[in-house]
């Protein structure tokens, strides 16, 4: 078992991972769209009001906007969805691989740690960041699908590009990107080391399995997806306020989040701070889940179709 993994090449990781991208995003968006809603609400200001919640948030949403309003910004989320966990599984296993004791070949905790740690800063920089930008804008349109004479600011993904670059500069596509690299490290330092961890647990406990079964996967995956959340959800929240308005001339990135943070703290409370913590976890916890059991086993056929292809030469 230890050859097959010694096999397993960059292009492996980055077809694998691409492919449980797309899967994740595919079946979470409408959940990450609510989350972004949740997150710019301003509902429960007034006294005697309570914050519009997860279900009644969605409800809202398809009232107004037709169901389809739910995948919102999906196009940004593909286009970066499938690089983007393209360069996390391939830039985990690279530096997991770099950290590893060189007598042994093996990775300690704390090593898978900050390999994840790098793989979140790396897919932060290279793809989330921009990608988010412009999700955020498209989600935070609250325009109608089904009324043709209802023209948004923003009409797709590519045009959301054009137009920010246009009125606000190429930088205005990093905005948050400091945010972004601490959300995402946190989020994929807890989430692999939890799933490498839980994983050779799994293992131990079935001695008799040489490779783990695609629901096990799933399982791992869904308690590994859902730690990154938690950690960091005030972070997550000022990035998606943050990345929502323009810049204004004179202002510091440090200046409008210490401000954005400020202003939650006074008008809204503590609580504004874990805005769409509930669909957050919903969508990345199954989200992970989808995302760990495609990718080993798109891994797996890939290795075996490899392997296969070896021996026949070898014939």
């Amino acid at each position: 078992m230890s050859q097959s993994k010694q096999k397993v090449g960059f292009a492996t990781h980055i077809m694998a991972g691409g492919i449980a991208g797309m899967a994740e995003a595919l079946a979470c968006q409408p959940l990450d769209t609510i989350k972004v809603r949740m997150q710019l609400s301003k509902s429960g200001l007034r006294p005697g009001t309570k914050p519009r919640g997860f279900i009644a948030t969605g409800v809202q949403i398809v009232k107004r906007e037709t169901p389809l309003a739910l995948y919102k910004g999906l196009g940004a989320v593909l286009s970066g969805i499938i690089p983007k966990m393209a360069i996390r599984f391939a830039a985990f296993e690279t530096y997991k691989n770099a950290l590893a004791d060189k007598q042994t070949g093996k990775t300690s905790t704390g090593m898978v740690f900050v390999a994840g740690l790098g793989a979140g800063v790396t897919e932060a920089v290279a793809v989330v960041t921009p990608m988010e930008v412009v999700k955020i804008r498209l989600q935070a349109q609250q325009h109608s699908l089904a009324d043709p004479l209802e023209i948004p600011r923003y009409r797709n993904a590519a045009h959301a590009v054009y137009t920010i670059i246009r009125e606000e500069g190429v930088s205005a596509l990093y905005r948050g990107v400091s945010l972004t690299a601490l959300r995402q490290a946190t989020n994929q330092g807890a989430n692999f080391t939890a799933y490498q961890e839980i994983k050779k647990f799994a293992l131990r406990m079935q001695p008799d399995l040489p490779e783990l079964p695609s629901y096990q996967h799933m399982i791992i995956g869904l308690i590994s997806g859902a730690m990154g959340p938690f950690s960091n959800a005030p972070i997550d929240t000022i990035k998606t306020r943050l990345q929502k308005m323009p810049a204004k001339p004179g202002e510091t990135a440090w200046s409008r989040i210490t401000k954005i943070a400020g202003d939650m703290w006074r008008q809204e409370g503590f609580k504004s701070f874990y805005k769409g913590i509930t669909p957050r976890v919903l969508r990345v916890a199954p989200g992970q889940a989808i995302v760990f059991a495609v990718y080993e086993r798109v891994r797996k056929v890939i290795e075996t179709v490899q392997t296969e292809e070896q021996d026949t030469y070898s014939e």
